[in-house]
């Protein structure tokens, strides 16, 4: 059974193009389609959704509050935002609100087709030509609390596990690297999560980074 993908973005060309692109592989369904956030939200009382694929840059509801709020509404859900705009600001606000992913459009059709794989696996995908600009931010704009007594209450198993994770690593490759299988990786994670008082994975790869774990 195929993953299902709502696409949110302004420009018909553009989403023509994106759809053509994602449904190559046949693994991957568009389900819906949105042209800014306000009927994101529409489509998302309609549909079961998998994974959004997001512009950032949209009349009416931008991507960076169609983020905010669709994370509020439904904390699980996996966002990619999409933009032409090489632009930190732009991934520090979407990741710091709980997108999965930040790559441009103008990235490989093969890359976009990657990125899409891992953070329906649960890893976080940021373009390569951002990383550098947004680390810092990560490390000190971030509103996490570095809290050293909590990271004292992991396992060296969960520790393991939170380094992968600050590395971007998807839960299939964590088992595969701790030879474990991803549902006990799951229930780990499940577990940093409640030791740590954080949100998501991506909450969790930021406190990684910003506790020297990776």
């Amino acid at each position: 059974m195929a993953y299902q993908i709502l696409l949110v973005e302004d420009q018909s060309i553009v989403r023509n193009g994106l759809k053509m692109i994602i449904e190559q592989d046949e693994t991957l369904q568009i389900v819906a389609e949105a042209s800014d956030g306000v009927e994101a939200l529409e489509s998302l009382e309609k549909f079961h959704v998998d994974l959004i694929v997001m512009d950032i840059r949209m009349p009416g509801m931008n991507g960076i509050e169609a983020t905010k709020r669709i994370r509020s509404r439904f904390p699980k859900m996996k966002i990619l935002i999409l933009t032409t705009f090489d632009d930190e600001e732009y991934a520090y606000e979407t990741l710091k609100d709980g997108a999965s992913g930040f790559l441009v459009k103008s990235s490989e059709p093969a890359k976009l087709l990657a990125g899409i794989h891992s953070v329906l696996e649960g890893g976080m995908v940021i373009q390569e030509g951002v990383a550098a600009k947004l680390m810092p931010k990560l490390l000190h704009k971030s509103p996490l609390q570095i809290q050293q007594e909590h990271l004292l209450q992991l396992t060296d198993r969960e520790l393991d596990i939170l380094k992968l994770i600050g590395e971007g690593k998807t839960n299939k490759e964590i088992a595969a690297t701790l030879f474990l299988s991803i549902g006990t990786v799951k229930n780990h994670i499940t577990s940093i999560l409640g030791e740590l008082d954080l949100r998501d994975r991506t909450q969790l790869a930021i406190y990684a980074v910003r506790n020297g774990i990776v």
